[in-house]
């Protein structure tokens, strides 16, 4: 009996070591910058230069995604956007590879396969807004959380989710603890993610007539799949007449193209000064 109390008293006390530990791990990776989690990685390696980005227009094929009122679909309009924001980072030296190019459906398998196969530095789904209702407009940027920063939020994510044929992500994990681990070494993206978003919200907010609804969090299978900063831009309501009228014109899309392209390169500016990448004309804003 004595022997029993012992070693559950020791099995208790491991648990609780253990629990303290990645209590602490995860209080000191939350705390810390980004910079000193890279560097911690490995402080023999070279700089690791911002240079790649992978563009991820939403839907395709047979998934149409949103309709607005005089039958622009999603699919078509995020494609021209994603070809524009390319063609405008190609210019500006920045390698670019494109989820899809054409207008095929992709599975969640293969988009997110596309990006962690490149070892992109930045990942942005580019995508456009709906609701029940055609009176909401207006432009959001999401990073990728278990849990929505609102009910709207919720909505969008498993809006955009049912696409792959799923209403939330698949989180089984055999171990809990190798989940909890699992999300701290994510961690550092989940930062960059988060200030790549706000870069984002912020010069599409500056866009005419455009109105921010702002950066959010929620469960978006494609962003939790990439290893890497991941972002979701919701470039404007395609159920809202004026809004769509606006995303037809050539200009419009133009200028979010040239939103998106500021945002990176503000972004690609902090990435590489955090790495000890020594600067060359990019300053951190515009």
């Amino acid at each position: 009996m004595g022997e029993s109390r012992r070693r559950a008293r020791e099995g208790a006390w491991a648990l609780a070591t253990k629990s303290a530990l990645v209590a602490a791990l995860a209080m000191w990776v939350l705390m810390a910058e980004p910079v000193e989690w890279a560097r911690a990685a490995d402080p023999s390696s070279s700089p690791d230069r911002f240079d790649v980005v992978v563009l991820d227009a939403g839907h395709g094929g047979h998934d149409e995604g949103a309709t607005g009122p005089s039958g622009l679909r999603e699919k078509d309009l995020v494609l021209d956007v994603t070809r524009r924001l390319a063609e405008r980072l190609e210019r500006a030296g920045v390698g670019v590879i494109l989820t899809r190019k054409n207008d095929r459906f992709l599975s969640l398998e293969e988009r997110t396969a596309v990006a962690n196969d490149a070892g992109a530095d930045l990942f942005v789904s580019i995508h456009a807004n709906a609701a029940r209702s055609r009176r909401p407009s207006g432009i959001e940027t999401y990073f990728a959380s278990l849990e929505a920063s609102d009910d709207q939020a919720r909505e969008t994510a498993e809006r955009e989710n049912l696409a792959f044929g799923s209403a939330s992500p698949a989180l089984e994990q055999a171990d809990p603890l190798a989940a909890i681990l699992g999300d701290l070494i994510a961690t550092q993206h989940l930062q960059e993610s988060s200030e790549f978003a706000k870069l984002a919200q912020r010069e599409l907010a500056e866009l005419s007539k455009a109105s921010s609804r702002g950066v959010k969090q929620a469960p978006f299978v494609v962003l939790m799949g990439v290893q890497m900063p991941a972002s979701l831009v919701e470039i404007g309501f395609l159920t809202n007449p004026e809004e769509e009228k606006g995303l037809r014109r050539k200009r419009h899309r133009e200028a979010i193209a040239r939103a998106l392209e500021d945002a990176i390169a503000a972004f690609a500016a902090r990435y590489d000064e955090r790495r000890g990448v020594r600067q060359s004309g990019r300053s951190p804003d515009r």
